[in-house]
Protein backbone atom coordinates (compact mmCIF):
# COMPACT_ATOMS: atom_id res chain seq x y z
CA UNK A 1 0.00 0.00 0.00
CA UNK A 2 1.43 3.37 -1.00
CA UNK A 3 1.69 6.16 1.58
CA UNK A 4 -0.75 9.02 1.23
CA UNK A 5 1.00 12.09 -0.15
CA UNK A 6 1.57 14.69 2.56
CA UNK A 7 0.96 12.31 5.51
CA UNK A 8 4.51 12.90 6.84
CA UNK A 9 3.96 16.63 6.74
CA UNK A 10 0.65 16.28 8.61
CA UNK A 11 2.28 14.13 11.34
CA UNK A 12 5.08 16.67 11.74
CA UNK A 13 2.64 19.56 12.04
CA UNK A 14 0.60 17.59 14.60
CA UNK A 15 3.71 17.11 16.77
CA UNK A 16 4.54 20.81 16.47
CA UNK A 17 0.99 21.81 17.42
CA UNK A 18 0.98 19.49 20.46
CA UNK A 19 4.32 20.90 21.64
CA UNK A 20 3.19 24.50 21.17
CA UNK A 21 0.12 24.00 23.35
CA UNK A 22 2.01 22.52 26.33
CA UNK A 23 3.13 24.77 29.20
CA UNK A 24 6.85 25.56 29.24
CA UNK A 25 8.94 24.03 32.05
CA UNK A 26 11.94 26.30 31.67
CA UNK A 27 13.28 27.55 35.00
CA UNK A 28 14.72 31.04 34.96
CA UNK A 29 18.10 30.05 36.43
CA UNK A 30 19.49 33.00 38.35
CA UNK A 31 16.11 33.70 39.93
CA UNK A 32 15.08 30.07 40.55
CA UNK A 33 17.78 27.71 41.81
CA UNK A 34 17.58 24.20 40.34
CA UNK A 35 16.66 21.24 42.54
CA UNK A 36 19.76 19.07 42.33
CA UNK A 37 20.04 15.44 43.43
CA UNK A 38 21.70 15.09 46.86
CA UNK A 39 25.02 13.61 45.62
CA UNK A 40 25.49 15.94 42.63
CA UNK A 41 29.01 16.26 41.23
CA UNK A 42 29.84 19.95 41.20
CA UNK A 43 33.41 20.79 42.17
CA UNK A 44 36.07 19.05 44.23
CA UNK A 45 36.47 20.04 47.87
CA UNK A 46 39.69 19.52 49.84
CA UNK A 47 39.78 18.34 53.46
CA UNK A 48 43.30 19.58 54.04
CA UNK A 49 43.81 17.89 57.43
CA UNK A 50 43.59 14.46 55.76
CA UNK A 51 46.01 15.25 52.92
CA UNK A 52 49.39 13.55 53.39
CA UNK A 53 50.83 14.89 50.11
CA UNK A 54 51.11 11.36 48.73
CA UNK A 55 50.56 12.81 45.21
CA UNK A 56 48.33 9.91 44.11
CA UNK A 57 45.60 12.27 42.95
CA UNK A 58 48.00 14.31 40.82
CA UNK A 59 49.65 11.21 39.32
CA UNK A 60 46.38 9.51 38.45
CA UNK A 61 44.70 12.59 36.98
CA UNK A 62 44.34 12.01 33.21
CA UNK A 63 44.32 15.77 32.54
CA UNK A 64 47.20 16.71 34.87
CA UNK A 65 45.09 19.51 36.30
CA UNK A 66 46.08 19.04 39.98
CA UNK A 67 49.10 21.00 41.20
CA UNK A 68 50.69 20.06 44.53
CA UNK A 69 53.76 21.59 46.18
CA UNK A 70 55.16 20.46 49.51
CA UNK A 71 58.27 20.48 51.65
CA UNK A 72 59.72 18.02 54.16
CA UNK A 73 59.64 18.88 57.83
CA UNK A 74 61.53 17.07 60.59
CA UNK A 75 59.49 16.03 63.61
CA UNK A 76 61.49 15.54 66.81
CA UNK A 77 61.44 12.14 68.51
CA UNK A 78 58.42 11.54 70.71
CA UNK A 79 60.45 9.74 73.35
CA UNK A 80 64.06 10.18 74.45
CA UNK A 81 66.32 7.90 72.46
CA UNK A 82 63.84 7.70 69.60
CA UNK A 83 64.64 8.84 66.11
CA UNK A 84 63.46 11.93 64.33
CA UNK A 85 60.82 11.52 61.65
CA UNK A 86 60.22 13.52 58.53
CA UNK A 87 56.85 14.30 57.03
CA UNK A 88 55.54 16.15 54.01
CA UNK A 89 53.84 19.49 54.63
CA UNK A 90 51.38 20.80 52.06
CA UNK A 91 52.38 24.17 50.59
CA UNK A 92 50.06 24.36 47.58
CA UNK A 93 47.11 22.34 46.39
CA UNK A 94 45.34 23.70 43.32
CA UNK A 95 42.97 22.32 40.71
CA UNK A 96 42.61 23.88 37.27
CA UNK A 97 38.91 23.47 36.56
CA UNK A 98 39.38 24.68 32.98
CA UNK A 99 41.24 21.39 32.35
CA UNK A 100 39.36 19.11 34.76
CA UNK A 101 36.96 16.66 33.12
CA UNK A 102 35.22 15.83 36.43
CA UNK A 103 35.95 12.11 36.13
CA UNK A 104 36.41 11.64 39.89
CA UNK A 105 39.55 9.50 39.62
CA UNK A 106 41.38 11.78 42.08
CA UNK A 107 38.62 11.30 44.65
CA UNK A 108 38.56 7.53 44.17
CA UNK A 109 42.34 7.03 44.49
CA UNK A 110 42.81 9.25 47.57
CA UNK A 111 43.61 6.73 50.34
CA UNK A 112 43.08 9.27 53.14
CA UNK A 113 39.69 10.76 52.12
CA UNK A 114 41.01 14.25 51.51
CA UNK A 115 38.99 14.95 48.34
CA UNK A 116 35.20 15.02 48.06
CA UNK A 117 32.52 16.01 45.56
CA UNK A 118 30.78 19.24 46.47
CA UNK A 119 27.43 20.09 44.85
CA UNK A 120 28.57 23.69 44.22
CA UNK A 121 28.33 24.57 40.55
CA UNK A 122 28.40 28.38 40.52
CA UNK A 123 32.07 29.17 40.09
CA UNK A 124 32.11 30.81 36.67
CA UNK A 125 34.86 33.30 35.91
CA UNK A 126 35.25 35.91 33.20
CA UNK A 127 38.84 34.87 32.54
CA UNK A 128 39.83 31.21 32.00
CA UNK A 129 43.04 31.77 33.99
CA UNK A 130 40.93 32.39 37.10
CA UNK A 131 39.55 28.83 37.02
CA UNK A 132 42.62 27.51 38.85
CA UNK A 133 41.37 27.36 42.44
CA UNK A 134 43.86 27.17 45.30
CA UNK A 135 43.47 25.22 48.53
CA UNK A 136 41.68 28.05 50.37
CA UNK A 137 38.80 27.97 47.87
CA UNK A 138 38.82 24.15 47.78
CA UNK A 139 38.62 24.14 51.61
CA UNK A 140 35.60 26.48 51.51
CA UNK A 141 33.75 24.02 49.29
CA UNK A 142 34.21 21.27 51.93
CA UNK A 143 31.46 22.93 53.99
CA UNK A 144 28.96 22.18 51.23
CA UNK A 145 29.80 18.47 50.95
CA UNK A 146 26.75 16.45 52.05
CA UNK A 147 27.06 13.85 54.78
CA UNK A 148 27.60 10.30 53.54
CA UNK A 149 24.50 8.16 53.19
CA UNK A 150 23.49 6.20 56.28
CA UNK A 151 24.62 2.61 56.55
CA UNK A 152 22.16 -0.11 55.68
CA UNK A 153 20.49 -1.15 58.97
CA UNK A 154 20.48 -4.79 57.88
CA UNK A 155 24.19 -4.81 57.02
CA UNK A 156 26.76 -6.72 59.00
CA UNK A 157 28.72 -4.65 61.53
CA UNK A 158 32.23 -3.81 60.27
CA UNK A 159 34.91 -6.05 61.80
CA UNK A 160 36.83 -3.06 63.15
CA UNK A 161 33.80 -1.76 65.04
CA UNK A 162 32.86 -5.22 66.32
CA UNK A 163 36.38 -5.80 67.67
CA UNK A 164 36.53 -2.37 69.31
CA UNK A 165 33.06 -2.80 70.84
CA UNK A 166 33.95 -6.25 72.28
CA UNK A 167 37.19 -4.90 73.76
CA UNK A 168 35.33 -1.97 75.34
CA UNK A 169 32.69 -4.32 76.80
CA UNK A 170 35.41 -6.56 78.33
CA UNK A 171 37.13 -3.52 79.83
CA UNK A 172 33.85 -2.19 81.25
CA UNK A 173 33.00 -5.62 82.70
CA UNK A 174 36.46 -5.92 84.29
CA UNK A 175 36.17 -2.47 85.86
CA UNK A 176 32.65 -3.19 87.14
CA UNK A 177 33.66 -6.38 89.02
CA UNK A 178 34.62 -5.71 92.65
CA UNK A 179 38.23 -6.53 93.39
CA UNK A 180 39.34 -8.82 96.19
CA UNK A 181 39.52 -7.01 99.51
CA UNK A 182 37.05 -4.33 98.41
CA UNK A 183 33.51 -4.22 99.64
Amino acid sequence: MAPIPGSGLAKGLAVTLRTMTKKSVTAQYPDAQPDLPPRTRGVIGLFEENCTVCMLCARECPDWCIYIDSHKETVPAATPGGRERSRNVLDRFAIDFSLCMYCGICIEVCPFDALFWSPEFEYAETDIRDLTHERDKLREWMWTVPAPPALDPGAEEPKELATARKAAEKLAAAQAEPREGES
